[in-house]
């Protein structure tokens, strides 16, 4: 006989061990779609991060600033990483010209333009007024021309073991090779951008009979440029001794060897 619906209800519980899921056999859902969300967004980052990860960052100009820094700013962690965008492609009496109107480009221009006021053509009449024609500014060329002229003197090139003209002792190579170990920006404007170089130097004769062997100079270049429309050019100069580092403890090499190496490893042009 079937119970009336006004007989109170039994309700049985049965222990835990012997509770059963639903029929359907399938767990929750709540936890299958947390943990793919969770796959989802992982891999999102990971795609963004490596799309990143090689990406420079853009200045006001458009021009890639990594490992770069404006004056007085803090150093940051990578500035001391090598960076900066492609040497220029034009050259002018064998020094690189054409660079681009941004901070960099004026560093590169002046990283290249120390190169050429510290090569051996510098001592050399002729050849020092053709490398002035090239990083100058036309405003300030006759100044520079003769503030350089007053300093590679005959009695310069004595010291050196060179004659007036500037040329080597017969079987004797004469060796002036700047290299630019970095570049600070101090100022940075079309009418007075001032560029420091950090500079290493070889100079000296080779060769079994000189007197005056090959040896390293440090010092800081100091180039101020103008912009002049199309490019950097030099509007003035100044240099001071340093900063130079604890000598190596290694051997000399012999006049010989440092005669080998000259002519087998070229010089280069630097950008930033």
């Amino acid at each position: 006989m079937p119970l009336s619906d006004d007989q109170p209800h039994t309700r049985t519980r049965l222990p835990v061990a012997e509770q059963t899921t639903p029929a359907t056999g399938r767990q929750a859902r709540p936890l299958r779609t947390l943990l793919t969300v969770l796959g989802i967004v992982t891999l999102l980052v990971v795609a963004v991060a490596v799309a990143n990860r090689d990406k420079p960052a853009v200045d006001r100009d458009g021009t890639s600033t990594s490992g770069d820094r404006a004056p007085g700013a803090a150093a940051s962690p990578d500035r001391t990483a090598a960076s900066g965008q492609q040497p220029v492609a034009t050259t002018s009496n064998g020094i690189g010209t054409g660079y681009p109107h941004t901070d960099q480009g004026a560093q590169s221009a002046a990283a290249n333009y120390a190169v050429a006021l510290g090569s051996a053509d510098m001592f050399r009449t002729d050849s020092r007024r053709t490398v002035l024609a090239t990083v100058a500014d036309p405003t300030a060329l006759p100044a520079l021309q003769t503030r350089l002229d007053q300093a590679f003197t005959p009695e310069t090139n004595a010291r050196y073991g060179l004659d007036a003209q500037g040329r080597a002792p017969r079987n004797l190579t004469f060796i002036s090779r700047t290299v630019p170990i970095g570049t600070n920006l101090v100022n940075y404007s079309d009418t007075g951008t001032a560029v420091e170089v950090w500079c290493n130097s070889l100079v000296g004769l080779t060769g079994k009979t000189s007197e005056i062997p090959v040896s390293e100079n440090w010092y800081t270049l100091g180039i101020t440029m103008r912009w002049t429309g199309t490019d950097w050019k030099i509007i003035d100069y100044s240099r001071k001794a340093g900063p130079a580092p604890l000598p190596a403890d290694q051997k000399a090499a012999t006049s010989e060897e440092i005669t080998g190496a000259v002519q087998q490893f070229g010089g280069f042009r630097y950008a930033r």
